[in-house]
């Protein structure tokens, strides 16, 4: 038996053209992260990014579990490597505003990337080793 064409839509996976996108936003969409407005945040990030303008700018990625369930709600931005914590609906439109300008939002940083991930502050350092 032939395979049976899929009309537009029916499980359908998108391929997205990512050349010339400057953010890769990775939200936590974890259990813990669900419980403190994962979703809400995610759908914020959305809207503002459709509001800049930039939906060829920054792109956005619906994770599982990210690891820093006590930082909940986390969201990682790629290619600069750092880790947001406790992000809100109103810090993720702060976050892309921000990204679109260049800068980081300081006071929701956890983790940057030089080589290696750093703790930002001591709140980072806490957890289980790996």
């Amino acid at each position: 038996m032939g395979a049976k064409a899929k009309s537009k839509g029916e499980d359908a996976m998108t391929t997205w053209n990512l050349q010339g996108t400057v953010s890769h936003l990775l939200i936590c969409g974890g259990s813990s992260c669900r419980k403190r407005k994962g979703e809400e945040v995610a759908e914020a990030i959305e809207r503002e990014i459709e509001k800049q303008g930039a939906e060829a700018l920054i792109h956005t990625t619906e994770t599982r579990c990210n690891g820093r369930c006590s930082d909940a709600c986390i969201v990682i931005a790629y290619p600069d490597g750092v880790w947001y914590r406790e992000m809100t609906p109103k810090a993720g439109k702060a976050l892309v505003r921000k990204l679109l300008q260049g800068e980081r939002l300081d006071e929701h940083v956890l983790y940057t990337y030089d080589g290696k991930l750093t703790a930002a502050d001591e709140r980072g350092t806490k957890g289980k080793k790996k």
